[in-house]
């Protein structure tokens, strides 16, 4: 007996069918965005597609970044963002694509502007508690580039650039040129320094997981990306390799243009599969405004190629720490087939305390997050924990004082007996608790009292 179809009407159901036009995270930007910036009205779509004319046109200067953006903004803002920068220990850079995404009807408050543009007017003095190597990565480094802090991973930094700077980098200590904050630690492009690390993580056979990051594996060369992948996938103890970038969140153009980059990448992911290990690419998007047409067409590039994205984002306050934010951008992830990987915790970074949260926001929207979609398109929450504990599941604290906002966290399989310490922004804090923290003798009494609820020190 042929069999029908069922129809819509003798279907039963529990609940009725979703809108269409409710599923946001279907709703992508297309068409010509980029000519609402005056400087780029008469650029064609072939032309912004295309890599070199986003790098040759990116904005590496604060003059020419707010001469871009002028009449668009008033004066109060060009001079509020022209004394951030001054304050800033990042450098400039900002492509094309990522300025068109800025909503400059309301600057202020545009989540893109927020990452990427810092306003002396929204400063907050650093947390008393921290450093410029938060994580401690030099410490945990046996050849300049490279730090094994877990048994079996080792991250490899091969240089200190990207296709953009964006103001929250963990890395503010190497990345990018010297500012008027910060000189930066020498970790530029050198073949001899990478044959160090390649001895080293030849010499140590636990070691199976490296990720190959710096700076940004969008800024390797062809040839580079190739010597890397061979070199390291020669090595019999190495598993598996994960190209680092945030390339495809801010300059997604590569992917379709730079055929030798994604040729390169192509044949290293191929190369791994052949020999059973495994090779993909992680990169970070933090809003879903960062996800466009362009970007799901540069996606489905590597989809089409079998190349794996997955995503970690960093919590943001004002950019990504709304409930609804944090849903769409996983759902949006998803529907571009990006695999949410992590949610990091923002670290302790000079210059950006105001974009800091405290350790409850990650836990409460870590509850809503959970049941929106698939398990294996939900991020780990995570506390990445300073002084080099490594990334702690943000549930995991042995004790978390939401009055003084220290929270103890330990890592046994990294350095076992020792406690990691993470403090929430001080913004965040009752005033009777900022106002201690205001006084270095107050600091380190409330630090002895966090310790002493989780035994010894």
């Amino acid at each position: 007996m042929a069999s029908t179809l069922p129809t819509v009407e003798n279907v039963p159901s529990l609940k009725p069918p979703v809108e269409e036009a409710t599923l946001l995270h279907k709703q992508l930007l297309r068409g010509p965005f980029w000519q609402r910036i005056p400087t780029y009205r008469e650029v064609g779509e072939a032309e912004f597609l295309d890599h070199r004319w986003q790098a040759k046109h990116s904005i590496t200067n604060v003059p020419k970044l707010l001469a871009a953006i002028e009449g668009l903004v008033d004066e109060k803002f060009i001079d509020d963002a022209r004394q951030g920068f001054a304050h800033a220990p990042m450098s400039v850079r900002v492509s094309p694509y990522l300025l068109s995404l800025i909503d400059w009807q309301n600057p202020y408050d545009d989540p893109l502007r927020i990452q990427f543009i810092p306003l002396q007017s929204r400063l907050l003095p650093d947390h008393p508690r921290l450093e410029l190597d938060s994580l401690h990565e030099r410490a945990d480094a046996p050849v300049p580039g490279l730090t094994h802090r877990y048994v079996d991973k080792a991250l490899f930094l091969p240089l200190d650039t990207c296709p953009v700077y964006f103001r929250f980098c963990t890395r503010s200590y190497a990345v990018g040129i010297d500012t008027e904050e910060v000189e930066k630690y020498d970790l530029h492009a050198d073949e001899s320094r990478w044959q160090r690390a390649f001895a080293y993580i030849g010499s140590r056979p636990e070691l199976e997981d490296i990720v190959v990051s710096g700076g940004d594996a969008y800024n390797l060369r062809a040839a580079q990306v190739t010597l890397i992948g061979e070199t390291l996938l020669k090595l019999p103890n190495i598993r598996r390799l994960r190209f680092a970038t945030k390339g495809p969140a801010v300059m997604p153009q590569k992917i379709l243009t730079d055929d030798a980059w994604l040729d390169a990448v192509t044949r290293i992911v191929d190369a791994g599969r052949k020999l059973h290990k495994e090779v993909v690419i992680h990169t970070h998007f933090n809003h879903p405004n960062e996800i466009t047409g362009i970007t799901e067409t540069a996606m489905d590039r590597l989809m089409e190629r079998g190349i794996t994205v997955r995503n970690q984002t960093v919590l943001q306050r004002r950019v990504n720490d709304s409930m609804e934010t944090m849903k769409l951008l996983v759902k949006r992830l998803g529907h571009v087939n990006v695999h949410p990987y992590y949610l990091y915790v923002h670290d302790l970074v000079k210059g950006v305390e105001d974009l800091r949260t405290p350790l409850q926001t990650a836990l409460t929207l870590e509850k809503h997050v959970r049941g929106t979609t698939a398990g294996f398109n939900t991020p780990t929450f995570v506390v990445d924990a300073p002084g080099g504990g490594g990334k702690r599941d943000a549930h995991s604290f042995e004790y978390y004082d939401r009055e003084s906002g220290i929270s103890v966290f330990t890592s046994p399989s990294v350095h076992a007996n020792t406690h990691y310490l993470y403090f929430d922004p001080l913004h965040a804090l009752p005033p009777e608790s900022q106002e201690r923290w205001r006084h270095p003798a107050e600091q380190q009494r409330m630090i002895d009292e966090a310790l002493s609820k989780v035994g010894t020190r």
